[in-house]
């Protein structure tokens, strides 16, 4: 899988927790920050998973 791909995906999960939260009256504030860590998560995550593995040396 690609990273953006992967990327682009975690940004729809993203877009609906914070519509979720917007809908469920969260505070705005709130909501900007549980989007700030969870692309933070994102970008560890889909770097961890799309890393290509180095070669072995010999």
């Amino acid at each position: 899988m690609s990273f953006p791909l992967y990327l682009i995906g975690f940004l729809i999960v993203i877009g609906g927790v914070a519509w979720g939260l917007v809908v469920a009256g969260v505070p705005t504030l709130y909501v900007v920050i549980a989007c700030v860590i969870l692309v933070g998560l994102g970008i560890l995550s889909g770097v961890a998973k799309t890393r290509q593995k180095d070669p072995p040396t010999t």
